[in-house]
């Protein structure tokens, strides 16, 4: 899949950790549910090299135009979806706000334009690193 970097996104800060903790894989939805209130209220749109689940096309359709609020996307990948290379962006408006992308099932990177979720991304991940 071929992302291009936005200028937005290149001014965001941001953290890369492991997917995997033991046996346990961060899903897209347990991303979502650590954003907390930031992420509450944003508009996201996803992308994905790979449909392994039938709620991908869900996905995909959703993404287009304006894409899907929060609880319409958590609804979507609960209880559990692994996408293989996804990008999920979250919205305010026009504003990019933060950009989930999963690297093969292995790892994270976040970025966000609010220091305070990378922060609070860290505590619960503690493997985390600087992008």
């Amino acid at each position: 899949m071929a992302r291009e970097t936005s200028e937005a996104e290149a001014g965001m800060k941001g953290i890369t950790f492991p997917a995997w903790h033991g046996k346990h894989y961060v899903t897209l939805a347990e991303l979502l549910v650590r954003l907390g209130s930031f992420g509450l209220d944003l508009t996201w749109r996803v992308e994905f090299d790979e449909s392994v689940d039938p709620r991908c096309v869900e996905l995909k359709a959703r993404s287009t135009d304006a894409g899907m609020d929060t609880l319409t996307l958590l609804s979507l990948t609960t209880p559990f979806l692994q996408l293989i290379d996804a990008e999920a962006r979250g919205f305010a408006g026009d504003e990019l706000m933060v950009v989930l992308t999963e690297f093969d099932s292995s790892s994270w990177d976040v970025r966000a334009v609010d220091e305070g979720v990378l922060s609070d991304l860290r505590h619960h991940y503690p493997d985390a690193e600087a992008l």
